[in-house]
């Protein structure tokens, strides 16, 4: 199980805000059943098979110009342990 964070960055947009972009972006996650999320202030912290999660960061990045712009920016941090589980959540 891949913890995955990312950050898809609309770039020249006609204002200084992004929310709109950004939620078109987020559509290709928001329709996948088998990936749990959590959004964030910077960005998104997603989980699942590291491959399903690669395809909808895909999705998503090309979501990004949905709403007419021309460039986008996407950073991507994999976390990928193989020797136990893992998962988002904190441990106490």
């Amino acid at each position: 199980m891949a913890i995955v964070q990312v950050s898809v960055l609309p770039v020249g947009t006609a204002t200084p805000s992004i929310s709109t972009e950004v939620n078109e972006a987020l559509k290709p996650l928001q329709e996948e059943k088998d990936i749990k999320y959590q959004l964030n202030s910077m960005g998104t912290l997603i989980e699942g098979d590291l491959g399903n999660v690669m395809d909808v960061i895909r999705r998503m990045h090309d979501g990004g110009f949905n709403e007419g712009v021309q460039r986008v920016q996407t950073i991507i941090m994999i976390d990928d342990r193989r020797d136990k589980p893992s998962n988002m959540a904190i441990p106490l």
